[in-house]
């Protein structure tokens, strides 16, 4: 990143390795690769602790139900909350439905949590054996506690992959031109998120000729877009560029990095807490639910609203949302206290793993 303005100018390239033009190996899924393979090992670690009787050898097929629950889930859940005209958008390039673009919008946390909710079940049912009969079964709300604590790593890589490409952002703290505090980021980004701040007439003009000394010729909105593949490319001319643009860039709040804090490392180090000593079925997903609700309410104070939805007595799409998931964790641990069977800690047990 450069720094401008006591300000850190985001100049992060959305690809690790890009092939051809938009074609290449992205943050964005490897981001979700990475919460997927750290799930999955804290997953045979629950086992190995005698936390779970979740198998060994069930567990990387449960993972891989979970990952299709998430992927799904959460681009179906994106375009039906935040953005329906995908589902008739088409385009002559690959891949040709606004639905399988995941550049456009990516992926929505509530919605990979049906997903998630939908493979749980799934996982509960067990296997069938060369007989034909089901083993393996176990209680729906004991498989949903191991989902939610499996499933803070993916949260927590997904929300740096949300600030690698500058999407998602937070507020205002300073606007274009201006001092701002050393925390704060400016991201190039912003152009194009509906949330670009209002330039004054001379640096509206001061941009023009920006984007004309390097682009002479080329339509703004694309010279302005070709100047931030320029920010990105990791070339020397792009320290310039940057130090160039920055003054026409408003400082944010990072919302990206405290979601990650609040959803990925408070929320995942709170429940592998509370599983240190033996817990009843529904009581981990329970707490996942109402802590990660209250989180998302409290850090969504600080990232901008979706630019066509806005908010709603106060609070945005997110927070609604988020105020529906604390109502439903009330439901699993309600069903917890009337269970008798416990699953073991991994700290301290209570003689068996279910009793």
């Amino acid at each position: 990143m450069s720094f401008t303005l006591a300000a850190w100018l985001h100049n992060l390239n959305p690809f690790i390795v890009e092939l051809s033009s938009g074609i290449g190996i992205r943050w964005y899924g490897t981001a979700y690769a990475a919460g997927f393979v750290v799930g999955w090992m804290l997953l045979r670690w629950l086992a190995k602790k005698s936390v779970t009787p979740l198998s060994y050898e069930r567990i990387a097929d449960s993972m891989l139900v979970l990952c299709i629950g998430v992927v799904l889930g959460g681009r179906l859940g994106y375009v039906a909350f935040y953005d329906p005209s995908l589902l008739w958008s088409f385009t002559d390039k690959a891949p040709f439905w606004g639905v399988l673009m995941l550049n456009r919008g990516g992926m929505a946390s509530h919605g990979g949590m049906i997903g998630v909710l939908t493979a749980c079940w799934w996982i509960s049912r067990g296997v069938k054996n060369e007989s034909g009969e089901r083993v393996g079964a176990l209680p729906m709300l004991h498989v949903m506690d191991l989902t939610a604590l499996a499933c803070t790593p993916g949260l927590f890589f997904g929300r740096l992959a949300n600030f690698i490409n500058g999407e998602l952002l937070g507020d205002i703290v300073a606007a274009p031109g201006q001092p701002a505090p050393w925390w704060a980021v400016k991201f190039p980004q912003e152009h194009f998120s509906g949330h670009a701040p209002v330039l004054s007439p001379k640096q509206q003009v001061d941009l023009v000729r920006l984007l004309e000394s390097y682009y002479p010729g080329t339509e703004p909105d694309g010279a302005y877009d070709r100047l931030l593949h320029l920010i990105q490319s990791r070339t020397p001319e792009a320290t310039a560029a940057a130090a160039k643009l920055a003054p026409f860039i408003a400082a944010r709040h990072p919302s990206q990095l405290y979601q990650a804090a609040a959803e990925g490392l408070v929320l995942g180090t709170t429940l592998l807490l509370l599983w240190a000593v033996p817990r009843r079925p529904g009581f981990i997903v329970a707490m996942f639910l109402i802590m990660y609700g209250a989180m998302r309410i409290l850090t969504e104070l600080y990232r901008l609203p979706d630019a066509d939805l806005g908010r709603v007595m106060g609070l945005s799409r997110g927070q609604w949302l988020s105020v529906l998931m604390i109502g439903m964790g009330l439901i699993p641990m309600y069903l917890s206290t009337r269970r008798k069977d416990v699953y073991g800690g991994w700290w301290k047990r209570a003689g068996d793993v279910t009793r």
